[in-house]
């Protein structure tokens, strides 16, 4: 057990933070609260947790309890900072791209622990869980180390690789502050159509499984000891279940296609191929909460036309999940969810309650999830057990996590972020990812004596090469985060480059021409195939690539996308044709196969269609024709020439 360090100048840093939203109240003189005389048997932590939770669970009134069941988005928070007493708030989130003024580890840190000063001032001094999208690094802070998203971890075939990533991503985000992440997706992505596809470790739910390491990366090998320990946060496995299967065109989200739409399936093929992760998420490694889909399940068994939605579906979340599985820990709603059930509000808030959600996401409805809530359980429609059961779920985690011993953050690994070492394993984990489709005349490794050509956008932009979910929800374009780029990572082996981003420049006297086509960043739904997207290449990548590969000898092109496109037509014209997926921060990584520091060993994730309109298509499928099957991957040895 860690003793809390907080020295005067941190208090300092806390009441400044505060100070910017409003006036800062008596919570700061609280503060030494925490460490008054324990009295109580909750606050004494040689106390078992479930005599705690017990204890702690008898003091509270109706309405303390309903507020621990609800999460606000730190906008909301940092406008109304009063709310976290005034409703008894259990949780503060930080959505994509939502972060502090000052984007540094202790602008983190100074705005959590000022969040947690107002918490621990309340009658029960219960404190805050802060949550996050720590979903590929901890991506919302910029100088964090940037792992490949998760279909380039899935390519890697190496589930102890994924585990050291999910540690250092855990240990660089509890150094600022919140305790919690929204990861990993233990998606099964079922069609490439799908918006989020990058977000799964791909198509076949053993390999998903086998990478739910993850979350003991995150939260240690034995939650309930190492939790509260500065390098570990809680996980939670999403989207359960069958986000990543369902049918293309099922979408009633705004303009999404596929994203939040409807899986349509039997209970047999669905828990095989959907709920299989879940089960070694739990059963092996101790979740400590989940996130249901917004997408709904329709039974086939009884005809296809009366679909669900996830939030509102008791007997999975209740019945399979808390029951049949044995799933202990909370089940916290994914934004604003609940408003896709049918009804009104009171209406929604007690299904989804009494389906089995624990804790709601209400990012900007806090205060009337809570009103709303209290006045569900006091006509009878929602049972005091299952409010019991909820706040019960959420207090254990609080009290592993060692909340209410040491509140604030420990800075101590702050300095890690970024750090050479973590960037170690991230370059390591890129070029493990990297999955060698074709390489006619043994046109790879690259010679570092070549004179090397490098064409297109994808080549030189980081923003591009991370993806969506970094620093901002959607992503973007441009120099947006600290790391190198896949360009200057083969500056960084050869030592005659040339780059032109639209291959306008002259190839003269270049040995080897290098193409980096690929896709600009999006996320969830956003990103869905029809909706402003295609599988297909964009005409500038395609004029890139005929031009460079008719007049440099030898070509070699690579994508740098969130999931396969089309490239069929093309493929003839190149001598060597690389998936690098989304590498995220560290690009010299995909260098260091290229020039062969390190052997090709990727594998596919997910099968390569010939065409869009193949999709859906997957391994085990009837008539199965792709371009390149699932679990292709040639391999090449290291220090060529």
């Amino acid at each position: 057990m860690r003793h809390p360090l907080r020295p005067a100048t941190r208090i300092g840093r806390i009441m400044i933070a505060l100070a910017v939203t409003t006036a800062v109240p008596s919570a700061i003189a609280a503060q030494p609260a925490v460490a008054q005389e324990r009295t109580a048997p909750y606050l004494d932590p040689r106390r078992p947790v479930d005599e705690r939770v017990d204890d702690l669970l008898g003091r509270m009134t109706l309405a303390e309890k309903a507020g621990q069941m609800a999460q606000a988005e730190r906008a909301a928070v940092a406008g109304d900072p009063e709310m976290i007493g005034r409703v008894g708030l259990g949780s503060v989130l930080s959505g994509g791209g939502s972060t502090p003024a000052e984007n540094t580890p202790e602008g983190w840190a100074d705005m959590v622990d000022g969040f947690q000063a107002r918490a621990v001032g309340t009658r029960l001094k219960i404190p805050l869980l802060y949550g996050v999208d720590s979903v590929h690094g901890h991506n919302n802070l910029v100088g964090a180390t940037v792992f490949p998203h998760n279909i380039g971890l899935g390519a890697t075939r190496d589930p102890a690789l994924v585990r050291r990533a999910a540690e250092i991503t855990a240990e660089e985000t509890r150094a600022t502050g919140p305790q919690w992440t929204f990861a990993p997706c233990v998606c099964v992505s079922r069609d490439l159509r799908w918006g989020r596809t990058y977000e799964a470790f791909g198509e076949d739910p053993r390999l998903v499984t086998s990478m739910t390491t993850a979350v003991e990366g995150y939260q240690g090998r034995r939650p309930s000891r190492d939790l509260d320990e500065r390098e570990h946060v809680l996980a939670t496995a999403k989207h359960f279940a069958g986000d990543g299967d369902t049918r293309f065109g099922s979408s009633t989200t705004g303009t999404y296609t596929i994203d939040q739409g409807v899986t349509v399936t039997d209970r047999k093929s669905f828990w095989r191929t959907n709920v299989v992760p879940y089960i070694r998420a739990i059963k092996k490694y101790d979740v400590g909460s989940v996130m249901p889909s917004f997408s709904s399940v329709d039974w086939t068994e009884n005809g296809e036309g009366d679909p669900l939605k996830m939030h509102a579906h008791k007997e999975l979340l209740t019945g399979a999940l808390k029951g049949g599985i044995g799933f202990e820990g909370f089940v916290i709603s994914d934004w604003e969810a609940i408003k896709q059930i049918p009804g009104d509000y009171p209406t929604q808030v007690r299904t989804a309650v009494n389906a089995g959600v624990d804790m709601f996401m209400e990012p900007y409805n806090a205060p009337q999830f809570v009103e709303t809530l209290i006045a569900e359980v006091e006509a009878g429609r929602v049972a005091t057990s299952r409010i019991d059961d909820a706040v019960g779920r959420i207090l254990t985690a609080k009290f592993e996590l060692g909340l209410f011993e040491r509140p604030y953050t420990d800075r101590t690994n702050a300095s890690r972020i970024g750090s050479r070492e973590h960037r170690a394993v991230a370059r390591e984990a890129v070029a493990k990812s990297q999955v060698l489709l074709k390489n006619d005349g043994r046109a790879l490794p690259l010679d570092r004596r070549d004179d090397i050509y490098v064409a297109g956008v994808n080549a030189d932009d980081i923003g591009n090469q991370a993806g969506g979910w970094t620093v901002t929800w959607q992503g973007q374009s441009g120099d947006i985060i600290p790391g190198t780029t896949i360009l200057e990572g083969i500056e960084g082996h050869a030592g005659d480059v040339t780059y032109s981003a639209d291959a306008s420049a002259p190839t003269d006297g270049a040995d080897v021409g290098v193409v980096v086509v690929g896709e600009t960043p999006y996320a969830e739904g956003v990103g869905d195939v029809g909706n402003g997207h295609t599988l297909n290449l964009s005409a500038a990548d395609r004029a890139n690539v005929e031009k460079v590969c008719a007049a440099i000898e030898t070509c070699v092109v690579l994508d740098v996308a969130g999931r396969p496109q089309i490239v069929t037509d093309l493929l003839p014209e190149m001598d060597a044709f690389v998936m690098s997926w989304l590498p995220g921060s560290e690009g010299g990584g995909v260098a260091d196969v290229l020039f062969g520091r390190r052997p090709f060993t990727g594998k596919l994730p997910v099968s390569w269609p010939r065409t869009e309109a193949q999709e859906p298509i997957n391994i085990g499928d009837r008539d199965y024709d792709p371009l390149f099957r699932y679990g292709h991957g040639l391999r090449t040895r290291g220090h060529h020439r």
